[in-house]
């Protein structure tokens, strides 16, 4: 007991646990998480393998490979084998998580079913099961089954008392006032953002920052830890540095390790006083100004302002902008302004893009024509 009082302990701890922040390993995670001391994240996201059992090539009518996941890392002997895997890593995880912590698992239909047994089994408490809904999904070649366009994902507190973090306001603020949604349309990792060698893919399923984002805004907080186990090219850690987080990944590929240590040197921070999220107390629907934010196409800490170019506000990271004392979404703070009860933040607001000056809503429309399913 006298230990817990003791300056120097918690030193040592201190120090300790500075080999688990902002640092990522190679190596295997159910060998390296035995490393870390116990409650030390405040969020586990897990992109565990898949277990898809391809037992043989897959082809295009026109008799072209395609690429899926067939990698030795997703391949195991049998559903007594992943299930004794998936068993040993939840357990780790729920030792390294904070009392108020939680974790999001994300899988396919071929092992998401086993993931969520395995979380109730070890007492976790499940929140929400999330849909996943990709925009632009890999087609069915064969015709022989719906085409499988989305990905679950199930988010957890580490028991029931736990009182967990959820950033209801700025979720809602992302999604233009209204209730964020357990459906989320996001496209998959592509164009700039996919990582490639020679032309090829580095890593057959990396996720796009956007999802990220979402999950890492709505359950943490400004200077929180993140843990992920299965890192992968580093999209977890990535999007954590962007946001103001601490994070820690483990990774057992060495090309996946090398692809995830540059990108995540090459990932710049948002400036502090724009990563400030909504404390908790119907324009266009398909594209909500916070998906804007989410995918890059704006960025926080940029500058926006009214036709006349007389009034400033900045946007933040959780896609609510700030002008002056007030903060809110773009409808909210344009009404604000103008002293109405409600005014269309998208054709009052403008930005400069490259040199020109643009309303808002050209970008939105411009993305929703360009991603149309």
């Amino acid at each position: 007991l006298s230990k817990t009082f003791d300056p120097g302990f918690n030193l040592g701890l201190n120090l300790k646990m500075l080999k688990f922040s902002n640092q990522i390993v190679n190596g295997d995670c159910l060998k390296e998480i035995k490393k870390i001391p116990d409650k030390s994240f405040d969020l586990v996201f897990a992109d565990p393998p898949y277990n898809m059992q391809i037992g043989e090539k897959l082809t295009r009518p026109d008799a072209s490979k395609v690429n899926g996941v067939n990698d030795k890392w997703d391949q195991f002997n049998s559903f007594k084998h992943y299930d004794e895997f998936c068993i040993a890593w939840l357990n780790e995880c729920k030792r390294i998580l904070k009392d108020n912590g939680s974790i999001w698992v994300i899988g396919s239909y071929h092992n998401i079913f086993r993931l969520g047994y395995h979380l109730q089994n070890l007492d976790y408490w499940l929140l929400n099961d999330v849909i996943w809904r990709k925009n632009n999904p890999m087609p069915n070649f064969r015709g022989t089954r719906f085409t499988n366009a989305h990905e679950t994902l199930i988010w957890a507190s580490k028991n029931k008392k736990s009182k967990y973090t959820f950033n209801y306001q700025s979720l809602k603020c992302l999604n233009d006032d209204l209730q964020m949604r357990s459906d989320w349309t996001l496209p998959i990792c592509n164009g700039k953002e996919r990582l490639k060698k020679n032309g090829k893919k580095i890593h057959s399923t990396q996720k796009p920052e956007a999802l990220l984002h979402r999950i890492i805004l709505a359950t943490t907080n400004k200077g929180d830890t993140i843990f992920d186990p299965f890192l992968g090219t580093g999209t977890t850690a990535v999007v954590a540095k962007k946001l103001g987080r601490k994070y820690f990944g483990i990774e057992r590929d060495k090309k996946y390790f090398r692809a995830a240590s540059e990108r995540i040197k090459k990932a710049k921070v948002i400036e502090n006083e724009y990563l400030d999220t909504i404390e908790n107390n119907k324009s266009k629907p398909r594209i909500p100004f916070g998906s804007l934010v989410e995918l890059g196409i704006l960025k926080p800490g940029t500058t926006l302002f009214d036709p006349k170019k007389k009034i400033n506000a900045k946007i933040m990271a959780d896609g609510s902008i700030k002008y002056k004392e007030s903060e809110g979404s773009i409808h909210k703070i344009a009404a604000t302004i103008m002293g109405a009860e409600s005014y269309n933040g998208w054709t009052y607001w403008h930005c400069n893009i490259n040199g020109s000056t643009v309303v808002i809503d050209s970008l939105r429309q411009k993305f929703i024509s360009e991603n149309k399913a």
